[in-house]
């Protein structure tokens, strides 16, 4: 695990599902080995927190037991951690894991962060993302049950 000011406040995090489904519904991604990232800018506010990139997760079951998949959750987070200065600013991002046993010990992680960082890196270069409209964020209602 990192050591030193390393953190992952809740400020980096995508927490609604309305944020996931704004990022799903711009269609932006790319893959590379076991995982997609897909990407969408963050809407302009007045807040300063907005100029830093939010990471969102999606490891579903059949990736495997709660132990596999709370190894991917664990192995994402110390590389977004190490990777944030690298990855472009002012976006938001999901990682989608599709398969596999996540990488171990320090070199699975400097290989999940080298992954994340050319991901995201390919998709804000392209002109279509600069060129796409951004989809606004859409209020969810509570569900009843």
């Amino acid at each position: 695990m990192s050591g030193g000011g390393e953190s992952f406040p809740k400020a980096c995090r995508l927490l609604r599902p309305s944020e996931f489904d704004r990022v799903y519904r711009f269609r932006r991604s790319a893959a590379e080995g076991a995982l997609v990232l897909y990407a969408c800018p963050r809407p302009l506010s007045a807040n300063a927190a907005s100029a830093t990139a939010r990471l969102g997760m999606s490891v579903s079951r059949r990736i495997g037991n709660a132990v596999v998949r709370n190894a991917w959750k664990r192995r994402l987070r110390e590389a977004f951690r190490v990777a944030r200065k690298k990855i472009p600013a002012g976006n938001d991002y999901l990682v989608v894991v599709r398969s596999g046993a996540a990488p171990g010990g320090a070199d699975g992680v400097a290989k999940v962060e080298a992954m994340l960082v050319a991901l995201a890196t390919r998709i804000v270069s392209r002109q279509a993302y600069r060129d796409a409209e951004v989809p606004p964020v859409l209020s969810t209602k509570p569900r009843h049950r």
